[in-house]
């Protein structure tokens, strides 16, 4: 009898993206966009743009790219995008935004791994709130926000158009922290 392995599971922080990397993570995009999880793109955009793309994260102050990465190799993304310095108002909630997993890498728990990952980051950052939203197509990521406590408080009726079709959108939000002034 064989062995079965347990896949390698590992969520960081990028501060930067090498080559080899940004080639993985830009072939997860693609893969992720191909399946109707493309956090906004509903066509691949091809490989330059999606290379600018993230290299451009990289460089914007208010977002962290969190990779996710199965056996080594990079096969998700997330951003945790914190509101700008002039926004007083709700500098108390940061943004989960842009989560994805290959649709050749789900399975192994890795979406919940970096979920939790980005929530503790936005803990550490001071943040009470954490928002996000999806399509309503999204039905996998709409049951692990949902087991893991965020509270759907809206939805958005022309959120999206793909295919030629108007999709819902639907609203989350997770208190991590009390409000010490509440």
């Amino acid at each position: 009898m064989g062995e079965t392995m347990t896949p390698e599971l590992l969520v960081e922080r990028a501060a930067e993206l090498p080559d080899d990397d940004l080639h993985a993570l830009c072939e997860a995009a693609d893969a992720a966009i191909l399946d109707g999880g493309g956090f906004g793109w509903v066509k691949s955009p091809g490989r330059l743009a999606l290379q600018s793309y993230f290299r451009g994260v990289l460089l914007v102050p208010e977002r962290e790219l969190f990779i996710g990465r199965l056996d080594g190799v990079i096969v998700g993304s997330a951003q945790l995008v914190r509101p700008p310095r002039n926004n007083e108002a709700q500098a108390f909630a940061a943004t989960l935004m842009h989560s994805f997993i290959a649709p050749y890498a789900r399975g192994h728990g890795l979406a919940r791994m970096m979920t939790r990952r980005i929530e503790d980051s936005a803990r550490s950052l001071g943040y009470q709130v954490l928002n996000l939203d999806v399509r309503e197509t999204q039905e996998a990521a709409i049951s692990l926000y949902e087991t893991l406590g965020y509270h759907r408080w809206g939805e958005h009726p022309s959120y999206a158009r793909v295919g030629g079709r108007t999709i819902r959108g639907i609203f989350y939000v997770k208190l991590l922290q009390r409000d010490p002034k509440a």
